[in-house]
């Protein structure tokens, strides 16, 4: 993408309001434009980064064995009557009347669609078991929006629901999910800490927090220094066991961890999972004939990921002084190409030529070299390519690396063949 035909608005200045670095940056760098109170515009940097994060839960979801679908944003108001949350969710739910006088609401989660899809089509213990997802804007009408996409009222979420005849089934259930976000936050770059956790108005009674560790996070984590060796392992029974909780789950009392054993950091939550039994299957006459043949109430879980929030924790625990730094596997664009004069234009666009126009970022723009290189310091693409008067009279170019800042002078075709993707 030639930055000349690109939408980039990029701000000097950090804007007032801002608070926390990922705020600052994701506005900074031109990924989000704000147009009321905890709602943004994703602008196509960030959109490219949304995307990329969205595939990667998706393709990890996929091997799973969950099925995707799409549920409705607007949601009637009789199904959560039903499920009998309707009226003890708060005013965090944003409830509006459609034309007839209906009560209908922005769904701030999907628990109540899912059982409702299911209970007229699932009838037997051979239909089971059964996860669906869909990855769908949410809203939450937040008293105090703030950090930015970090904690909107409308937002990006991945939601699956799982369905099992019985609780050992639905404990596979949450293990294989609980095993398959290490996965996706691992594919990201990311090092997440599962936690136990309060369910909160979801309900039941299992329940795990997903986190990495950032100074700027708002939970405070304990947790046991062997966690780490047991995630490489994904032995997720182990690691549901070790001691690790976030703020007031942790008693000084009861823990058993030696202190000096004992980690205690900053997070920023990603993912919350739950198992609540038959806590909507019940009231909402979910049910299923058991291989006994009796209809038993369907044990169900949800497992969510916040897909916006995620652009901001990653940033959060990836910046510098000078701005993200994108982990590879989710950066907008691989490689940023700076042609720094006019006379270095044919061996800039040679490069671009030879490369895949989807992974480079070709900052061809009139402009002084020193704004070239704060902007492209400041969206964090993981490369550089930097095209300068050696290119002209020798054939180098320089090639920085973002996250580390080490920069190493190549032949132009070692460095087209060094990012060359078959």
């Amino acid at each position: 993408m030639r930055l000349s035909k690109y939408y980039l608005p990029t701000l000097k200045e950090k804007p007032a309001h801002a608070k926390i670095i990922s705020h600052q940056y994701s506005l900074r760098a031109g990924l989000i434009k704000q147009i009321a109170s905890g709602i943004y515009t994703w602008l196509p940097l960030g959109l490219r980064v949304l995307k990329t994060i969205e595939d990667i839960i998706r393709d990890e979801m996929d091997k799973s064995g969950a099925i995707e679908a799409l549920m409705p944003c607007v949601q009637p108001a009789n199904l959560w009557r039903e499920s009998g949350r309707y009226d003890d969710y708060g005013k965090e739910m944003l409830r509006i009347r459609d034309r007839h006088e209906e009560d209908m609401l922005f769904g701030p989660t999907h628990e109540e669609v899912a059982t409702d899809l299911i209970r007229d089509t699932v009838r037997s213990y051979k239909d089971l078991p059964l996860c669906l997802y869909h990855i769908q804007w949410k809203f939450r009408d937040e008293v105090r929006p703030r950090y930015g996409v970090m904690r909107g009222r409308e937002f990006l979420m991945k939601d699956a629901y799982s369905f099992d005849v019985n609780y050992e089934g639905a404990l596979n259930s949450y293990n294989l999910m609980y095993k398959t976000y290490i996965k996706i936050f691992k594919r990201m770059g990311l090092t997440p800490i599962g936690v136990r956790a309060d369910t909160g108005p979801i309900g039941g009674n299992l329940s795990h927090e997903f986190h990495i560790l950032a100074n700027t996070g708002e939970s405070t984590l304990y947790y046991d220094n062997k966690f780490f060796e047991l995630l490489e392992s994904e032995d997720v029974e182990s690691l549901k066991n070790i001691y690790a909780v976030a703020d007031d789950m942790h008693d000084p009392k009861t823990c058993l961890v030696p202190q000096e054993q004992l980690n205690v950091s900053k997070g920023i939550e990603i993912g919350h999972i739950f198992y609540f039994g038959d806590k909507y299957s019940k009231p909402m006459k979910a049910s299923v004939t058991s291989q006994d043949g009796k209809n038993v109430n369907m044990h169900m879980g949800s497992y969510g990921i916040g897909v916006s929030r995620l652009v901001g924790a990653i940033i959060e625990a990836f910046h510098d002084d000078k701005g993200i730094i994108w982990p590879e596997a989710v950066a907008p664009f691989r490689i940023g190409l700076i042609n720094l004069q006019t006379k270095v234009t044919e061996a800039a666009d040679k490069i671009y030529k030879a490369l895949k126009s989807d992974e480079v970022l070709y900052d061809d723009t009139e402009g002084s070299i020193g704004v070239k290189f704060s902007r492209m310091d400041l969206i964090g693409l993981p490369w550089q390519i930097i095209v300068g008067k050696k290119a002209m009279n020798e054939n180098i170019v320089e090639v920085k690396n973002r996250a580390t800042g080490e920069v190493k002078e190549m032949q132009i075709e070692e460095a087209i063949n060094r990012f060359s993707t078959k």
